[in-house]
């Protein structure tokens, strides 16, 4: 077979190189006879057999004929010549890109991990983000980067070009080859030319992925559709959602259209809609493949030459002669979402590879883009593929491109054509009033739909600098057609509200709402285009007046109705908004809002001359009306959506374009309205017009919450100026006033504070370039988060009635300050002027109709009349007077009375009322805590001044009486005082015999001598036992107890656990059951024992126990976190998670007799016995077998050792010394030897004195034998030598040894340094088990040997004799190299910046898959392996389970307890076992101490070595178990997570 390919290969070549021969017909001919040949086995495919074909009989020949010589030297010339300036490179899904924050044009612009590592921007602000697939580097795009935009790996070159004649033969016949075969369309058909043989009856039933269907159910469908295996079923559909499709039966057609019914058949039963499964010939099945492997072959060839890219681009651009047919690659730009997965990367990849390397051929092609964008958009809209997917999702590397964009506004009007294809999108949506109503709105569809206002935003995201005027003219024409989409929107779902019966069911709202928000941004942009021009800004004002005013007119079929008050009248169409309906929704308003203030901003306002009616004021006041009644629970039974519109309508995301323009138009009402009919229509609008005429209104408190909102308002319009137009100011001072507002509530992360400020195009929030003038901030500890706490000379600009104020946060700022511990009110800052525009505003505090309120409210106030009137409400009153004096007193400086007068009201009787009013306000005991309120407007300059004369007298009786009512006081507590002290001393004459005896027992103890007892642990002098008298109390039942042998057990709630946090050799593999006589030095699994501390009586303990498992019987569908089949349970007090209990029995050095113990405390030793051998082994519990009390022993080694030190020893797996841990095995005899006195017959007991000595000889024995250890492992190479040899067996050879310590150059001090490091570690475990065994109080050295270890073995507590030391000399100076102290265990090492990791993380490959696909690399901070996490590849079949890489990693490294960073999401996950999990912050924080989880932020990380050292002390005290008990506790939302297949 390989022969005929060669000799057909050699034929074909001079077919091709012969001039007369047509190349195309030639090379379809060769394709007809190889392709159906190569690929006729597709049910199981010897993919490596077909690429070698596909190379000799097609691919070789064919780059030999274009290049004219041997294909691998001609390319690595022209790798050689130079690389392209543009990156090009393709991103996949979870890589990481980088973005500069100072040089890139907007947040779009990205690099790969190579460009952005050798490029300038390195050293710049950048953020990080995983990629969601199919974006592109734009390195060497000089348009997207301010500054910096090539790296040195993409400087331009000098480059050869290949033969362009046979590049122009060739590249048309692939190409129209590959365009054919991709939109094919007949199933059992091929085209003429390449149909050369008889045809033969060989199907393909084939399956399509799709996103509606899961794994499962694929699986499901395939097993009972073909009768296959499940892993053949899951070979099939892996490969399918890979690739996009899949052969899963061959044979002939009827065979196969069979396959098909049934697969659809099943597979309807568990989804609404059948699979899509087709039945193809072989042969087309073939070509279709070899089309795309064509494909690859030409996006190679594209990378090495721009002479390629440009004639690729030319011939796909090219357009037939006199035919209306697209050209090619429009034909597979609109074939695109009929292709599969597979095809669809393939075509996106040649795009990116050619029309996007070219920036001439890049503008063609989004000519032809925005020609075919609503036929695109609808294709994707109806496809169920994912966005990156889909070749829409280009349409941003091209919108984003400034020169671009303005070219495609200008000739391709793609403003409007965005706009226009967003209303054709969405026309079942439409109401019968050409209204947006989305009730049972597609999710699916509308987050489709966002796609298209993406590109609407990616065009807009660069505002021109020079307008021409077609540029003009095609904006224009773009914001009116936008316009149109904005009407739609006004008064969208409008509601009305419920009266008597509740709402049954909540409408959607959602869909509104995020709409708005996406609409949010390009709202804005939109008005900032127009403010570039001023010719512009006008005409565009004139349109949206224009469609405000055609929204505004639908509801005028009503008469007008006439309000009077204070001898005003207001004419206007009866509407109230607790009756009528009303829309929160008002887009095309708040938009003609928006360009008024610009054109204030300008300037340019003074051309206007469209009159501003009430009409345009309306419905903004409807909406404000609307959300005071919601406060006021008015609309209730409305349910919750209104309440989470409101909250939107008011929350950051929104309020910029929602709430904060209603503000703004409500204040351009007011600026050229009449004030008094300005006033009277708010009124009107929040139904309170009887409240304020002279009939009393009724006690319904919703009057007085809907007066509180009114007066906010009221006050927002007066006094929020802090907008640029408004008043001048910019905007970094209105991003510092929100900060500072923020920061009153309380210190604020970096990551809360911009959370809570809007953000513009660019996601920015500019928060970074004022925040260092408003706070300062404070590091983070260990745990939380660095926060930022605002300077004390800023809290002069706090204002109490900060409009962006919830509720809830108002409550919290009400006081920040205090003095002298007496809280303080603070005057609101003097807001800044009003623009010449805006002056008017603040005529409505001088009119006549707001004096009436105020002075109505102060009078209610006085007159103590509780119902109609709230302490709320008189302070906004005082701060609309304060805010009225004080704009008087910086605008005009200084004031006559008589103009004060008139300020205040009609005369001056109004003035001398209000006056008058305040003053009786100090007086009102309801209004204590307003009097500082009170205080700021009268002593005001102008009021102080003009009140003086008024109020002298009073001021002098109020002096009196106050002193008058302090000497009072000062008279009752001096009598209390007084009878106080009588009760005393008749108290102490009457016990006074108890008093004389308390004195006596205190002057006896303090002439108690001081006992100085012999600090020796062991031998024949070891001292004094210390005992006392233990009393507990138990957590749950709160009885104390005294610990006794003969009484009930009082036990501690432990943990028992496998752990390797002491081996520093994890390859080892662990055993999980054997032997436990023998402790292996290198400690590779031992069994750890920990305890919470908490005590409890051990009946208590087991009623607590049974009750739990009683209550999750009962309660079996929810989700344990953990297992009461192998005794686990929560701490009752501290919630740790255990699995045993610890029996507490008195200490007893001198006796051995257990026949005492009490069958309490019998059992609850055996209890914890065998779950040390359970838990230990993994073996089924049995209290009989043997190997339990050395298990025990071995956890109380193992125990100590992990509290002491972690050590560092490796040697050879043979069955000799070295192979024994030496304090186990002296734990073990020490604890085992008093057995030898025990006979069943005769009760024996060992004297103190033979006990002393049993003690200090085992203690000689296992530290000689441990000395034999540091000499044999100090030697290097790991090789045992003659020297060792003689050592070990030193009995014969001694005179060896002894002779051979002359021989050695060796320094005494070196001798004694090596003994003492080598035997430290040793000696610490020994002197905390004699401890605790024997009750010996250790000297302070052994206390607090950290800071002193030399003393330890100096001393004589552990008293080892001189001849000992001499042996340990005669045998060291042998050796000059010493491995001990061991070494303690770490963490493994972590770079200081993330990047390192993410980059190590790209080039990461799963050693079991061969694709180029992105996996998910997690790294074991246990040993530095790097796994493939969450992947079909590497999962793991152990004991007939499926595991994942990281879980089957854990029981190798950890015995099933483990630590992982999951790289591309800077996450630690941290799991126990095959069920148990959570996540962890990362040790990696930012420059304000946060971490970043997912990198949603994707500010630069650097390594915090106090949280990783937080860590590793986690790992190394055993308390990743518990850990993840808390955590799974309180956070449920991992319940549903497979760790099993992490």
């Amino acid at each position: 077979m390989y022969l005929f390919v060669c000799l057909s290969m050699g034929y074909f070549l001079l077919q091709w190189c012969d001039e007369r021969f047509d190349f195309q017909a030639t090379f379809l001919q060769c394709l007809a006879k190889h392709v159906p040949n190569i690929y006729s086995a597709e049910m199981d495919p010897l993919v490596e057999k077909q690429e070698e074909m596909v190379q000799a009989a097609i691919l070789y020949p064919l780059e030999c004929y274009l290049f004219g010589e041997d294909p691998d030297i001609f390319l690595e010339k022209l790798q050689q010549s130079g690389t392209s300036q543009l990156c090009g490179k393709v991103f996949k899904g979870g890589e990481t890109t980088y973005s500069c924050r100072d040089c890139a044009v907007d947040p779009t612009c990205v690099l790969c991990i190579d460009c952005f590592q050798n490029s300038i921007h390195k050293n710049h602000r950048y953020k990080m983000h995983s990629s969601t697939g199919g974006g592109f580097c734009d390195c060497g795009d000089t348009e997207a980067w301010k500054a910096g935009p090539l790296c040195t790996k993409h400087e331009p070159g000098a480059s050869s070009s290949p033969k362009e004649v046979r590049i122009l033969r060739v590249f048309p016949s692939v190409i129209k080859y590959i365009v054919d075969m991709l939109i094919w369309e007949e199933d059992k058909e091929l085209p003429v030319e390449l149909t050369i043989r008889e045809k033969v009856d060989s199907y393909y039933c084939v399956l399509f992925n799709d996103e509606h269907h899961s794994y499962d159910h694929v699986i499901y469908s395939l097993q009972r559709a073909l009768g296959c295996e499940l892993g053949e079923a899951q070979l099939h559909t892996t490969a399918i959602d890979k690739e996009g499709r899949r052969a899963v039966k061959a044979g002939h057609y009827a065979s196969c259209q069979e396959a098909k019914e049934e697969i659809k058949r099943h597979s309807e039963n568990v989804s609404q809609r059948p699979l899509h499964v087709e039945v193809l010939h072989a042969d087309v099945m073939a070509h279709q493949k070899f089309a795309l492997r064509l494909g690859s072959w030409l996006n190679k060839l594209m990378s090495y030459s721009s002479d390629f890219r440009q004639i690729f681009c030319q011939i796909c651009l090219k357009e037939e002669a006199g035919s209306e047919k697209p050209c090619f690659i429009s034909k597979l730009m609109l074939w695109d979402a009929r292709l599969h997965k597979g095809a669809r990367k393939v075509l996106h990849e040649l795009i990116f590879s050619s029309f996007f390397m070219e920036m001439e051929y890049k503008k063609l092609f989004a000519v032809e883009f925005v020609k075919y964008y609503k036929a695109l958009q609808k294709e994707y809209i109806s496809d169920d593929h994912d966005r990156v997917l889909s070749v829409t999702a280009l349409s941003v590397q091209m919108f984003t491109v400034p020169t671009l964009a303005r070219h495609l506004i200008e000739e391709q009007n793609v403003i409007t054509t965005i706009t226009e294809t967003l209303l054709e999108v969405l026309p079942e949506y439409l109401d019968k009033n050409d209204k947006f109503n989305f009730q049972g709105y597609s999710q699916d569809k509308l987050n489709r739909v966002y796609a298209v206002i993406y590109d609407l935003r990616y065009v807009l995201v660069s505002k021109p600098t020079v307008w021409t005027d077609r540029l003009r003219e095609r904006f224009l024409e773009g914001f009116v057609s936008f316009l149109r989409i904005l009407t739609c929107m006004q008064g969208m779902e409008e509601i009305k509200r419920q009266i008597g019966q509740h709402i049954e069911v909540d409408p959607d709202w959602e869909a509104a709402i995020a709409i708005q928000m996406q609409l949010k941004n390009i709202l804005l942009m939109f008005q900032e285009w127009c403010a570039c021009d001023e010719e512009l800004l006008l005409r565009s004002y004139r349109e949206c007046h224009k469609a405000v005013m055609r929204c505004s007119t639908n509801g005028r079929s009503r008469e007008k109705t006439v309000f009077h008050l204070c001898g005003h009248t207001l004419e206007s169409r009866p509407y109230r908004v607790s009756a009528d309906p009303v829309s929160i929704h008002l887009p095309l308003s708040r938009t003609l809002a928006g360009l008024h203030v610009r054109l204030s901003k300008t300037g340019a306002i003074s051309r206007l001359h469209e009159f501003v009616s009430p009409l345009l004021v309306e419905y903004p006041l409807r909406c404000l009306v609307l959300v005071a009644q919601v406060a006021a629970e008015m609309w209730r039974r409305n349910g919750l959506s209104l309440i989470s519109q409101v909250f939107y309508y008011q929350d950051v995301k929104c309020r910029e374009e929602m709430y904060d323009k209603d503000i703004i138009m409500l204040q351009i009402g007011a600026s050229l309205m009449d004030p008094n009919q300005f006033l009277l229509l708010i009124l009107q609008r929040y139904e309170l017009a009887d409240a304020f005429k002279k009939i009393k209104p009724t006690k319904d408190q919703q009057y007085n919450v809907l007066i509180e909102e009114m007066l906010q308002i009221l006050i927002y319009v007066v006094g929020e100026r802090y907008v640029p137009g408004i008043s001048n100011v910019t905007k970094e001072d209105v991003i510092m006033r929100e900060i500072i507002h923020l920061l009153c509530i309380e210190p604020m992360a970096h990551s809360a504070i911009t959370k809570s400020l809007p953000e513009n195009e660019n996601n920015e929030t500019g928060l970074e370039n004022v925040i260092d003038k408003v706070a300062t901030f404070k590091k983070p500890g260990v745990s939380g988060h660095g926060v930022y706490e605002l300077k004390d000379e800023c809290l002069k600009e706090f204002n109490m009635f900060f409009y962006h104020y919830t509720k809830t946060q108002h409550s919290k700022v009400s006081s920040p300050l205090k003095r002298d511990n007496r809280k303080i009110a603070l005057p609101p800052p003097p807001p800044p002027d009003f623009s010449p525009a805006f002056s008017n505003v603040v005529r409505i505090l001088n009119c006549d109709v707001m004096m009436h309120i105020l002075r109505t409210l102060l009078q209610r106030a006085v007159e103590l009349e509780t119902h109609l009137w709230t302490e709320a409400m008189i302070q906004m009153v005082c701060l609309s007077l304060y805010i009225k004096i004080l704009g008087f007193f910086f605008s005009l400086k200084a004031l006559s009375y008589f103009s004060l007068c008139k300020g205040m009201g009609s005369s001056a009787l109004n003035a001398v009322n209000v006056l008058m009013l305040l003053e009786k306000l100090k007086r009102v005991p309801q209004l204590e805590a307003q009097k500082d309120t009170v205080n700021w407007i009268l002593q005001l300059p102008m009021i102080s001044l003009f009140s003086y004369c008024k109020t002298q007298s009073s001021q002098d009786k109020e002096k009196a009486e106050r002193k008058r009512k302090a000497e009072a006081a000062r008279l009752h507590r001096q009598k209390i005082m007084a009878q106080m002290s009588a009760l005393q001393r008749n108290f102490i004459e009457t016990h006074k015999l108890l008093y004389e005896n308390t004195l006596e027992v205190q002057g006896k103890d303090d002439k108690i001598p001081l006992v100085i007892l012999y600090l020796i642990a062991l031998g024949p002098k070891r001292g004094l036992s210390v005992t006392e008298k233990e009393v507990l109390t138990c957590i749950l039942c709160q009885e104390e107890q005294e610990v006794k042998l003969e009484s009930a057990a009082m036990v501690l709630s432990a943990c028992v656990q496998k752990s390797t946090a002491l081996t520093q050799n994890r390859s080892r593999i662990l055993e999980l059951s054997g032997d436990p006589l023998f402790m292996h030095p290198d400690l590779p699994c031992g069994t750890h024992t920990g305890s919470c501390g908490h005590v409890m009586h051990a009946a208590c303990w087991q009623k607590y126990f049974e009750a739990m498992q009683l209550n999750f019987r009962q309660r079996l569908h929810v989700e344990q976190i953990f297992d009461l089949e192998n005794g686990e349970y929560l701490c009752p007090l501290c919630k740790s998670l255990c699995n045993t209990v610890i029996p507490i029995v008195p200490l007893q050095a001198q006796k051995i007799n257990r026949a005492k113990y009490s069958s309490s405390i019998k059992e609850m030793l055996i209890l914890f016995a065998t779950t040390i051998y359970r838990v230990g082994l993994k073996v089924a519990p049995n209290e009989a077998d043997s190997r339990i009390p050395m298990m025990t022993w071995s956890t109380c080694a193992f125990t100590i050792q992990c509290i002491v030190l972690l050590p560092n020893f490796k040697g050879e797996d043979t069955p000799s010394l070295l192979e024994v841990d030496m304090f186990h095995v002296l734990v073990g005899a020490v604890l085992s030897f008093p057995s030898l006195y025990w006979e069943d017959a005769v009760d024996l007991q060992p004297s103190s004195v033979s006990s002393a000595y049993n003690h200090l000889y085992l203690f000689h024995l296992t530290t000689l034998a441990h000395i034999m250890q540091i000499i044999i492992s100090s030697a290097t190479g790991g090789c045992v030598s003659v020297l060792m040899i003689y050592t070990i067996n030193y009995c014969g050879g001694f005179s060896f040894v002894f002779y051979s310590c002359f021989s050695q150059d060796i320094p005494g001090w070196l001798v004694w340094d090596c003994v003492k490091k080598g035997i430290m570690p040793y000696l610490r475990c020994a002197a905390l088990f004699f401890h605790y065994l024997l009750g010996v109080s250790p000297p302070e050295e052994i206390v607090d040997f950290c800071r002193n270890d030399q003393k330890l073995s100096r001393d004589s507590w552990l008293f080892i004799p001189l001849f000992t030391l001499i042996f340990i000399i005669l045998i060291i100076v042998l050796f000059y190299l010493c491995r001990y102290p061991r070494k303690r265990n770490h963490l493994i090492e972590l770079p200081e910046d993330y990047s390192c990791l993410l980059n190590q993380a790209s080039q990461f490959r799963c050693p079991r898959s061969s694709d180029d696909e992105q996996k998910h690399p997690v790294l074991c901070l246990f040993c530095g392996a790097m796994l493939c996490s969450q992947n079909t590849c590497c999962q793991e079949l152990v004991n007939g389970e499926e595991l994942g890489a990281c879980t089957s990693h854990a029981l190798q490294c950890g015995a099933g307890v483990c630590m992982f960073l999951k790289i591309r999401e800077c996450k630690v996950v941290l799991i126990e076992g095959k069920t148990r999990g959570c996540l962890y912050p990362a040790p990696y924080l930012d420059e304000y101490g946060e971490t970043d989880p997912g990198l949603k932020r994707g500010n630069p990380l650097h390594l915090c070595q106090e949280r990783y050292r937080k860590l590793h002390l986690l790992w190394q005290q055993h308390c990743i178990i518990e850990e993840i008990a808390r955590s799974q506790e309180t956070n449920q939302i991992f319940f549903g997570f497979n760790w099993q297949l992490l």
